[in-house]
């Protein structure tokens, strides 16, 4: 975030030479073990006994649900959950078509919503039968209200809330909303360059057929194509199931941020007036370090490399050439992106000290 200098956090440990291969599972963690094991049994231990509640703050595509899946990978999922706003509303749409559920769900809003609205124009704007009313706070709340129910014992991520400024004072009593939670809270704060984001975007390809993602610049698979009509290198799946299918881009992908430009300024926003709030811990994760003090702070397999494509003429097969990728933070200084598991370490450390652990 431009104006705000979110603390550098050193994953480095001195002495240690040993590297891994972090988009390896298995190695991921020995990974997480060696850099943060102590702390990840201290949470371990908390987590038997108690509970806590954090909401993810960052703007979109900025990765909230990547580090808080990896968090649980490091201390375990049985006693942690990741709550997504935009994951339940879709599931609510989902349940209205079993006529069981929606009766379920139509008793639990009768009873625990209370808002502007009837119950009946809220399930129509879920639905999409009203196309030009929003979905009030109220109704998103006694909805993510619903979903902690089933997660009683478990500490939780929020992912998507406070996401308008107006939400921010609803944030501030959510925990009153909840009525039966008294558990410790706390803000993450992400912190991506607009430059990471954009050409993460504009990068992106899936698959037609699986329809897993990859980026020909950040995320390569095994082999690369080259074609000769339109002179450009492309990605081939990696799934033998897919038989080779070529990689596509998404309709609007080219455009990369400036096409989510009216959503990440709202978000900038709410961070930065949240930045400013007293009385609750923050923890801050900051995906960048800038190139000239990088080796002090972390391990070169922790930094996203980045990837290029040579033709081989003699032989026409594709050459895959990896390079550490340098961009621009916000503030125009040469950085590095770092890896997403390199970045939760600094979470899983984060999140201990909160706990006084």
């Amino acid at each position: 975030m431009s104006g705000f200098s979110f603390p550098i956090f050193k994953t480095k440990v001195a002495g240690v030479k040993q590297s891994f291969k972090l988009e390896d599972p298995k190695d991921r963690q020995k990974y997480f073990k060696l850099k943060a094991g102590e702390e990840i049994k201290k949470i371990q231990k908390y987590l038997k006994k108690n509970t806590f509640v954090g909401f993810l703050l960052g703007k979109k595509n900025s990765g909230k649900g990547t580090y808080t899946k990896l968090f649980m990978e490091a201390v375990g999922n049985e006693h942690v959950a990741h709550i997504s706003i935009g994951d339940i509303v879709r599931s609510v749409h989902k349940e209205l078509s079993d006529k069981n559920k929606k009766k379920e769900l139509v008793e639990f809003l009768q009873k625990r919503y209370r808002g502007p609205i009837t119950v009946e124009k809220a399930l129509n704007i879920i639905l999409g039968r009203d196309t030009k009313s929003l979905l009030p706070t109220e109704v998103i709340l006694a909805l993510v209200e619903r979903q902690i129910d089933t997660l009683r014992g478990r500490a939780i991520f929020i992912d998507g809330f406070p996401r308008d400024l107006d939400q921010i004072s609803y944030s501030l009593y959510f925990r009153a909303l909840m009525g039966y939670r008294d558990d410790p809270d706390f803000f993450v704060f992400i912190d991506v360059p607009e430059e990471v984001m954009d050409q993460r975007i504009k990068t992106r390809v899936i698959c037609p057929k699986c329809q897993t993602p990859r980026s020909t610049r950040v995320l390569a698979t095994k082999e690369v194509g080259y074609d000769q009509k339109t002179k450009k290198f492309y990605l081939i799946c990696d799934d033998p199931a897919c038989g080779k299918a070529r990689m596509i881009s998404k309709e609007g992908d080219s455009l990369g941020i400036e096409a989510i430009r009216s959503r990440i300024e709202v978000d900038d926003k709410v961070m930065r007036t949240l930045l400013g709030l007293n009385g609750i811990d923050k923890i801050y994760l900051r995906n960048s370090v800038p190139v000239k003090i990088a080796k002090n702070y972390v391990d070169d397999y922790e930094i996203t490399p980045g990837y290029k494509y040579e033709l081989d003429k003699s032989t026409n097969k594709v050459k895959t050439l990896e390079e550490l990728w340098i961009i621009k933070d916000d503030d125009g200084e040469k950085s590095y992106s770092l890896l997403p598991a390199a970045v939760t370490i600094g979470l899983i450390k984060q999140v201990c000290k909160i706990l006084g652990l």
